[in-house]
């Protein structure tokens, strides 16, 4: 069996009709591989479609106000891929003259761009015999060829990395890289594959010797860490609020919020007088109430956040500058973005 023209012949029978396969635009590529980062296609196709009609060109994207792009990228999480899309957007308007490098050598330099990426653009619009590594091939390979060396180890990455490169069909390498990937994704599932209807199967050791579900390896996660966040939404009576952008370094860096006090431990009402930053937010004339009695758990990948909404009744407070009517206009979290939306009532209307 020929692996690569296997895997060519079942996408060519198989492979699904989206959009970014319908051009070799090199910007338009990049912004899919970009959005489908840590995200499902059936999730990100709307982003996709909404960013590349709102910012045709990566010039468009560069001349984007970040909060605009951070705004449009709510709801997908990892902030960081739309702060390094709209960065790498300006260096190839400014620095490049809005060209596209158009090697995997000089894409990789780019920031928020690493190898698979890299590779993917290279082969894709510009036949680069690169190939592609993430977390779709890994589970292809390593069910097939029966590797249990842990994929998130050094010598995994290289491990996989070369056997991936040796198995690429050079005079189609886009067209490769994209079958391996839709293969994983469609036919080799984490969960439930469909072996029985595989046209690789005969040839699968991990098949063959009834290890699919142990393949691949991963090596324990670091510990997943717990924080417990406390956000002050004060509503005053002309509904103002305070909402302000979030500074320093972090998952949330440029997204707005509700000013915050983050805590060693769960803290209820009668805790929140011993808090030195609780003192120095609310004034003592201020009525406050839990919004959530039970903490919302929001689950990130490294770490998990317990959290209450407390709602600060106040008459005026020198920082709510912020229209209570035109918080959905600025970037926020999806912690944030749900607490507004459960809190549907007129803000004069909570007590």
């Amino acid at each position: 069996m020929n692996f690569s023209n296997t895997l060519i012949y079942w996408y060519l029978q198989t492979k699904r009709d989206l959009p970014w396969r319908k051009t070799r635009d090199p910007y338009l590529v990049w912004l899919s591989e970009i959005i489908l980062q840590q995200t499902r296609v059936s999730q990100g196709m709307s982003y996709y479609l909404t960013f590349s009609t709102v910012f045709p060109t990566v010039e468009d994207l560069a001349n984007a106000e970040e909060s605009k792009v951070l705004k449009m990228w709510q709801g997908l999480g990892y902030y960081s891929r739309a702060r390094n899309l709209h960065f790498t957007a300006k260096y190839i308007s400014n620095e490049l003259c809005g060209q596209f490098p158009t090697s995997y050598k000089e894409l990789i330099k780019l920031k928020g761009i690493g190898d698979y990426t890299a590779s993917a653009i290279s082969s894709i619009c510009f036949d680069e015999p690169a190939a592609v590594v993430d977390g779709n091939v890994y589970r292809v390979l390593a069910r097939f060829f029966k590797i249990d060396t842990p994929i998130n180890s050094t010598k995994g990455i290289k491990e996989f990395k070369s056997l991936a490169q040796s198995l690429l069909d050079t005079k189609n390498p886009g067209v490769y890289n994209q079958a391996i990937m839709d293969f994983g994704a469609l036919q080799c599932k984490p969960k439930s594959p469909n072996c029985h209807q595989c046209p690789m199967s005969s040839n699968c050791i991990a098949f063959e010797k009834e290890l699919v579900k142990q393949l691949p390896v991963k090596e324990k996660k670091l510990k997943v860490k717990k924080k417990y966040f406390n956000f002050f939404v004060f509503v005053t009576k002309e509904h103002k609020t305070i909402f302000e952008e979030r500074k320093g370094k972090g998952i949330w860096q440029g997204l707005y919020q509700f000013p915050l006090i983050e805590t060693n431990k769960e803290v209820h009402l009668e805790d929140l007088d011993n808090l030195p930053e609780f003192q120095a937010l609310v004034s003592t004339n201020a009525v406050i109430q839990l919004f959530n009695e039970d903490s919302i758990i929001h689950k990130l990948s490294h770490q998990h956040l317990f959290t209450k909404f407390w709602i600060i009744k106040t008459d005026y407070h020198n920082r709510a500058t912020t229209n209570w009517d035109t918080l959905e206009l600025f970037p926020t979290s999806v912690l944030i973005a749900n607490f507004m939306k459960g809190y549907n009532l007129k803000p004069n209307q909570i007590f």
